[in-house]
């Protein structure tokens, strides 16, 4: 008679990998942080992905500058986790999101991508692309009427976007940019005018200095990357 299956890798509690394959993921995180709100913001989320369930959230100023008020640019936040860990609800993304919108005069798109393990990539880039490709479909309704009310033709400029990625969100901004191009054609009447990658998380076949000589992580360290990432 086998064994039970029993934890073979542990990431902070969240998330639990068992001998024979299946994961364990939590709902229940304890956050070190609260959630900072001024006010200065409004949120509301949307379903981007009815097959793979996956929504995203809106964040805009709650009273736009004079400047602003016509038009809001675009700015898509990618957050990270190295992508087995994070949700655009999670306490620090939620903070980060309103700030955003609050101090740039923005409209914020903060999607959700599908994780690993369950999940290995390429899901997380092909979420990526599919949620700026929702923004085109926002776009071509639009004109018409038929976009949400919050990227209403005149209320937002899809001639302004940009995307941030933070981590493994940086890894998404790249690959976007890769996919898209310059002045990202496929997506007109988008156009995407830049992208940030801050602290971008990339990895690979070939190690680079950092990662053969750097100290050892105990969490999403690369033996665990390598195996529970990539197919």
């Amino acid at each position: 008679m086998g064994s039970l299956p029993h934890i073979v890798e542990d990431c902070l509690g969240i998330v639990q990998l068992f001998s024979d394959g299946s994961v364990s993921r939590s709902d229940d995180v304890k956050f070190p942080m609260e959630v900072q709100d001024d006010g200065s913001a409004v949120w509301k989320d949307c379903l981007f992905d009815k097959e793979h369930d996956l929504s995203l959230r809106l964040y805009k100023p709650r009273s736009p500058s004079a400047a602003a008020a016509a038009a809001l640019p675009i700015l898509y936040f990618f957050r990270g986790g190295g992508f087995c860990v994070g949700s655009r609800t999670w306490p620090n993304c939620h903070s980060c999101c309103l700030r955003l919108a609050s101090a740039l005069q923005v409209l914020v798109v903060a999607p959700d991508y599908r994780l690993a393990p369950e999940h290995r990539l390429p899901a997380a880039v092909d979420d990526a692309f599919t949620a700026v490709k929702w923004l085109q479909s926002q776009a071509l309704l639009s004109d018409d009427g038929g976009a949400d009310e919050w990227l209403a033709k005149g209320s937002v400029d899809f001639d302004r976007v940009f995307v941030v990625g933070d981590s493994s969100g940086g890894n998404l901004a790249h690959h976007l940019a890769v996919e898209l191009r310059r002045g990202s054609p496929s997506l007109a009447p988008v156009r995407v005018r830049g992208y940030v990658l801050m602290a971008p998380f990339f990895g690979g076949t070939v190690r680079t200095k950092s990662e053969a000589e750097g100290p050892p992580e105990q969490f999403l360290n690369i033996e665990i990357l390598d195996r529970y990432l990539l197919n």
